[in-house]
């Protein structure tokens, strides 16, 4: 799975909540173990990681969780 910055965040709702604004990989595979979504509002920027992940395209990343639940504790 590639994760692209820029790319637009949506929650299992379809509810955009930001876009991809840094990649974090791991430093002996170079596989990706978090990236971090810069949020639309004043909320907290989101830490995820690839297994959050539903759908990707180069444009857009889809969530399994939605983010105003419990899901992310």
């Amino acid at each position: 799975m590639e994760i692209y910055y820029g790319s637009q965040v949506k929650d299992k709702n379809g509810e955009i909540l930001g876009s991809v604004n840094q990649i974090i990989k791991n430093s002996w595979s170079g596989d990706i173990s978090k990236f971090v979504v810069k949020r639309n509002d004043s909320a907290d920027d989101l830490f995820l990681s690839p297994e959050d992940v539903l759908e990707v395209t180069s444009a857009e990343i889809k969530l399994k969780i939605n983010v105003n639940s419990e899901d992310l504790l």
